[in-house]
């Protein structure tokens, strides 16, 4: 399918839909990449913290040891004489020493995991730095535990004197375990501080894929602008440039109306258009000069009827004379017309009886003929009815003969069979009698229905003849009423003769005696004529100048 073919609603549908797509791929990514962020921050801290928290709890348990280690010695020195003292202290110190050595294991454990999930190298290399740190202190740890063990015996023995030979060492060592710690936890710092860089850099990564996602889908919409404006405006401001020309009255262009959308019907419907303007153009102006040569037409006419109402006038004076014959004659005609349509008028009404009379005739005759007809064809129906019941009868009578030849059989079968076989003749003798009832019924039908059969083809002639005698009637009738209508056509014509006579007579007497008034009137409609004549020369001479600026209007179309 071309773009030619699609309509403006799909194409602008398209393109919304197209943004739409990419402003959806646009989100989706850019939830991905927030998403990436924050796991790797979630990761990062979660790790950073969980270290550091490792840190928090050795340093503390370091110090714990060191506590409890002295609480004891202390009770040992001061001569304490409650042993409780002394293994409460001694129990803390190897619960603390136990949870210590756990820590620096876990802790050992986690940089080497996560040395190798790192999310950069620098921060891979620095859980090695802190793995590797963690297993030094873990020495030095052993060491102090060592160490701290052999003066928990002292302390255990009450021995003064090798308790305090082996605190220095002991506190030198503790001390030691310490800076490991402190120094695990700067690398820790190194290591958050990575984490951070390595954060941001994720970041800044995701937001520069963001941002040319947005280019795209910003120099999509504008493509997508560039494709509507020259689907849509462009064509639009071609059709406005089109119609501002047929405003100004040029009707020689024509729209190109390639296509099936809304544009090209537009273009086509008003290249339709424009071209009904053209020839009503062209057959205004044609119609405008046929009107500025009537007027010219007009204008003549009414100079040739002022010169004929002079000759007019001069008429007058010679149809006067004659008035007076024509008075004297048209008496006589009046008073003989008079006679003649009253005779006629007479054998006018006497001919429309005698119409309607025959008329009634023939209508009856009609009747007669059709009812005739009908009985005719009723009778035919019940001749072939009959001809069916004695069809029946002589199967019946066929059947009774059967009948009758059956039971002579069983009769004498009967008889053979002697005492065994007279129920047996009972019923052959009822169905003999039965049969010899049933012919005799029969015979009795057919005689009736041979007396119907004759009956009705007597009515069959007696019908026929009726129909032919009523077909006669119709036809003398049919002529009666064409020779009266004749008659009465021609008596009607005479009576609207002699009444045309009679009414032109009267008129000619009517008219007669206004002549001679009238023939003083004419001289003054003579010259109202003549005004007249002047003033439909002037409105002839309007209707030029209206023609002309038609004319001139109609010029203004080009075509």
């Amino acid at each position: 399918m071309t773009s030619l073919s699609l309509s403006i609603g799909k194409r602008i549908l398209l393109g919304f839909v197209a943004i739409t797509v990419v402003i959806v791929a646009m989100g989706l990514y850019a939830i991905g990449q927030i998403g990436a962020v924050r796991e790797a921050t979630d990761a990062i801290v979660a790790r950073d913290l969980m270290v550091a928290r490792q840190l928090d709890e050795l340093a503390n348990r370091a110090r714990d040891m060191g506590l409890q280690r002295r609480n004891a010695v202390i009770a040992v020195l001061s001569r304490e004489t409650d042993a409780q003292v002394i293994n409460r202290a001694l129990d803390g110190w190897r619960t603390a020493a136990g949870e210590a050595d756990a820590l620096l294991a876990a802790l050992i454990r986690s940089s080497n995991s996560y040395a190798e999930s790192a999310f950069t190298p620098a921060r891979a290399a620095i859980w090695k730095r802190l793995a590797l740190g963690a297993a030094d202190t873990a020495s030095l740890f052993r060491q102090l535990r060592t160490a701290s063990e052999a003066q928990v015996a002292a302390i255990t023995a009450r021995d003064a004197a090798a308790i305090e030979a082996r605190n220095p060492d002991i506190n030198g060592i503790q001390e030691s375990v310490l800076r490991g710690v402190e120094q695990n936890r700067n690398v820790l710092d190194e290591g958050i501080a990575a984490g951070q860089r390595t954060v941001q850099g994720i970041y800044e990564a995701s937001r520069l894929s963001i941002l040319g996602t947005l280019a795209a889908c910003a120099l999509l919409s504008i493509l997508v602008t560039i494709l509507i404006s020259r689907a849509v405006v462009r064509p639009l401001e071609r059709v406005m440039g089109f119609v501002e020309r047929v405003g100004s009255g040029d009707l020689s262009g024509e729209l190109p109306a390639q296509g099936g959308d809304e544009i090209a019907r537009l273009s086509r419907t008003l290249n339709q258009m424009v071209g009904g303007l053209a020839e009503l153009a062209r057959t205004n102006r044609a119609a405008t000069a046929d009107l500025n040569a009537a007027a010219a037409e007009i204008r003549a006419s009414a100079q040739e009827q002022a010169a004929s109402v002079e000759e007019q006038f001069a008429a007058v004076q010679e149809t006067a004379a004659t008035v007076d014959e024509i008075t004297h004659s048209g008496a006589q005609i009046s008073k003989r017309a008079g006679e003649v349509i009253a005779t006629a008028q007479a054998t006018a009404q006497t001919s429309r009886q005698g119409l309607r009379a025959v008329a009634d005739t023939a209508k009856a005759m009609d009747a007669i003929r059709e009812q005739a007809e009908a009985v005719a064809g009723n009778i035919v129906a019940l001749s072939e009815k009959t001809q069916v019941i004695g069809d029946i009868i002589e199967t019946v009578n066929d059947i009774s003969e059967r009948t009758h030849l059956l039971a002579l059989n069983a009769a004498i079968e009967a008889a053979a069979a002697g005492e065994g076989g007279r129920s047996f003749a009972v019923v052959a003798a009822e169905m003999k009698q039965l049969a010899d009832q049933a012919k005799a019924a029969t015979v009795q039908v057919r005689g009736i229905l041979g007396e119907i059969q004759r009956g009705i083809n007597t009515s069959v002639m007696l019908t026929e003849e009726a129909v032919k005698r009523a077909a006669t009637g119709k036809a003398r009738s049919d002529t009666t009423h064409r020779t009266i209508e004749e008659i009465s056509a021609r008596v009607e014509e005479n009576v609207q003769t002699f009444q045309q006579i009679v009414a032109s007579t009267n008129q000619q007497q009517l008219g007669i005696e206004q002549v001679m008034g009238a023939l003083q009137n004419i001289r003054q409609a003579s010259q109202q004529t003549a005004a007249g004549t002047r003033e439909v020369e002037a409105a002839s001479a309007n209707l030029t100048e209206l023609a002309q600026a038609l004319m001139a209007l109609a010029e203004r179309y080009r075509h």
